[in-house]
């Protein structure tokens, strides 16, 4: 069998759009979300930074999220969009690593911080007297930490590892980016050790943090059930709301992708759900987190003012 894992055989994406009308305007669409999602959470970390009433715990993690959120639909569309435009449908297999590691990375790195912030805001709402000193800043530096570095090791072990099969008959991936199950299918070495250790590295990135997430808002729900204020129950079930809403579109998405049985797959299903949680997430993580959050929108107002404003006067 001829081996054609050279390292300068070019993969085929075969995208998500052709070249008709509708495909045309879901296109443009897709741009203007890409382009609303960078300008959200680069708003976001701006103004966290720039606040001071922002600078706790809960928005430093927020921030980050934000950046991670940047980075992940930078590393999808602008691929997407060039080869769209180009009317080219290469990439190299560097490239298709990169994109591998650094969507790993990223959305392993989430999950473990969207864990980090359910905790955060179990400590705020269930031991308030007792946040400053158990989610102090060296914990909640460390947390980040090692949501980039947990994400960054998988990441650099499925690119790795996904680069390494022999790709001895078609090189076309049937989706929009190189994702790690799509890349697999086209092995023709036998890649199942490697699709069971992927599996198991989404229990360890996905569910475990699930799980936390899970028991930190059940003891938030019960704490909040005993609140006898009717104005600090509405104020943590807006704020918890949110974050679940975060947590439930994202990990239900890639549960979706990554831990059903192969007999269920669908590429196109897949491509659409992938779409989904890699290009429309993020642009929601900025909504979500400031249109009930007065802190927020009180520091937008400032910016804005500051900015904007002050130099009308």
């Amino acid at each position: 069998m001829e081996n054609l894992n050279d390292t300068t055989e070019m993969f085929i994406l075969l995208g998500l759009f052709n070249h008709t009308q509708t495909h045309v305007f879901l296109f443009s669409m897709v741009l203007m979300i890409f382009l609303i999602s960078l300008l959200g959470n680069a708003l976001m970390i701006v103004l966290i930074h720039e606040d001071p009433q922002l600078h706790t715990p809960m928005y430093f993690l927020l921030s980050q999220l934000s950046l991670m959120d940047m980075m992940l639909v930078s590393t999808i569309v602008p691929k997407m969009a060039t080869n769209y435009l180009m009317d080219t449908r290469t990439i190299s297999p560097a490239g298709c690593g990169a994109q591998i590691f650094l969507f790993v990375t990223l959305g392993g790195g989430e999950c473990f911080l969207l864990a980090a912030m359910a905790y955060d805001r179990y400590v705020a709402i269930c031991h308030p007297l007792r946040y400053p000193i158990l989610m102090n800043q060296k914990l909640c530096f460390q947390m980040t930490a090692g949501s980039w570095l947990l994400g960054g090791v998988d990441g650099l072990m499925q690119a790795g590892t996904t680069l390494s099969f022999p790709y001895c008959h078609s090189r076309e991936i049937n989706h929009f980016f190189c994702e790690a199950p799509s890349l697999v299918r086209l092995a023709c070495a036998d890649s199942t050790f490697f699709e069971f250790l992927m599996y198991v590295c989404c229990i360890l990135m996905l569910l475990i943090p699930l799980s936390l997430i899970l028991a930190s808002y059940s003891l938030i729900l019960t704490a909040v059930l005993h609140m006898k204020s009717t104005a600090a129950q509405k104020k943590a079930f807006a704020t918890c709301s949110s974050h679940l809403a975060v947590v439930g579109l994202f990990y239900g998405a890639i549960i979706f992708i990554y831990m059903r049985p192969k007999s269920y797959h669908s590429v196109d299903r897949d491509k659409v759900v992938s779409a989904f949680y890699t290009i429309f997430t993020p642009v929601l993580n900025p909504l979500i987190y400031s249109v009930r959050n007065k802190d927020v929108k009180e520091a937008l107002r400032k910016w804005i003012e500051k900015h904007f404003l002050g130099h009308l006067q």
